[in-house]
């Protein structure tokens, strides 16, 4: 790694960019091998970051490509800790249930408190399903 510019520990900067709760579990996260940074994978917490590093990781069920645009001096509120980073693929938002046909039918709304329901309304609530 070339000495160009201020740096900052991997682990440190996902912690200020509020990315993890704790420093803790962004030292784990690394250890992993799931970070990638610019293309390679980072396993190792002390690995230097810069302003124009592109990082790579799945947080969740999505995929997050973030480039750091600055290194923080402190784990400060959400909006200081966004001016961090630009993300380059934010999370898309969640499909309702009946917008894709290859995913199953949703469950039946049952008023809350009414219990399970009988072998007679559960037949009754399949056949309804399967006429559709």
């Amino acid at each position: 790694m070339s000495d160009g510019g201020p740096s900052l520990r991997v682990d440190k900067w996902l912690w200020q960019a509020r990315f993890f709760k704790s420093r803790t579990l962004a030292g784990k996260f690394v250890q992993t091998g799931k970070l990638h940074m610019d293309g390679e994978t980072v396993t190792k917490a002390h690995h230097l970051v810069r302003p124009g590093d592109v990082l790579t990781f799945p947080q969740g069920p999505h995929m997050r490509v973030i480039q750091i645009l600055a290194l923080g001096t402190r784990r400060g509120p959400a909006p200081e800790a966004r001016t961090l980073y630009e993300d380059l693929a934010p999370p898309q938002p969640k499909a309702k249930p009946g917008d894709n046909p290859d995913l199953p039918a949703p469950v039946a709304l049952r008023e809350r408190g009414s219990g399970r329901p009988t072998k007679t309304q559960r037949r009754a609530l399949d056949k309804l399903r399967e006429w559709d």
